[in-house]
């Protein structure tokens, strides 16, 4: 669904993907397709071309501008929970340390120590910077002396993109910027 390499390198004409209720399908990553593939989707009849580029790819017969952001044409149900992966963890906790609050040097800690019995679950495990980490060592929180700012919960697939709209990407076109915060409240 996502390239790193299309927000690299914006020239390489990358899609904003949007679901057919015209939200993105992710805003953490942002839901990005290669101008190849949205192409590919939009002969396949798959998708709505919503705005397009100046650029555009010829074939002898014709020409046509290259997408810039596309809308499935049949809804896709996001998942409820999503995966238990370490990115996840991070951008739930907001990539800060929930013992200290630094976004330096982040890994992540089991509440209950594996040690005591606890387990790799969302709801034992937080993002702690190495530091704390290696000062809560085998032991829970209260016997460190240690307060957590949250305490670990699982998130729904909608908790982890409301948060991922905090961290934009570096790059934004500009005709994706009113598809991607469209339910934001407008400021007067």
């Amino acid at each position: 669904m996502y390239h790193p390499d299309l927000i690299r390198h914006p020239d390489s004409c990358p899609a904003l993907v949007l679901n057919a209720d015209y939200t993105p399908l992710s805003y953490y990553p942002l839901s990005l397709w290669p101008w190849q593939t949205a192409i590919k989707a939009v002969f396949l009849d798959r998708v709505d071309i919503i705005e397009s580029y100046e650029k555009e790819v010829r074939s002898p017969t014709s020409a046509m501008k290259l997408p810039s952001v596309i809308a499935l044409k049949q809804y896709v149900r996001p998942s409820q929970h999503p995966a238990f992966t370490r990115f996840n963890l991070f951008l739930r906790d907001r990539f800060s340390c929930q013992y200290c609050g630094t976004s330096r040097d982040l890994t992540f800690d089991h509440v209950v120590p594996r040690a005591y019995g606890g387990r790799t679950t969302w709801e034992n495990v937080s993002t702690a910077c190495a530091p704390c980490n290696l000062k809560k060592g085998g032991r829970t929180p209260t016997e460190a002396h240690m307060a957590l700012f949250e305490q670990p919960y699982r998130p729904t697939t909608w908790q982890l993109q409301d948060h991922g709209r905090a961290f934009p990407p570096n790059y934004l076109h500009e005709t994706w910027r009113d598809w991607l915060y469209w339910d934001v409240e407008l400021q007067a």
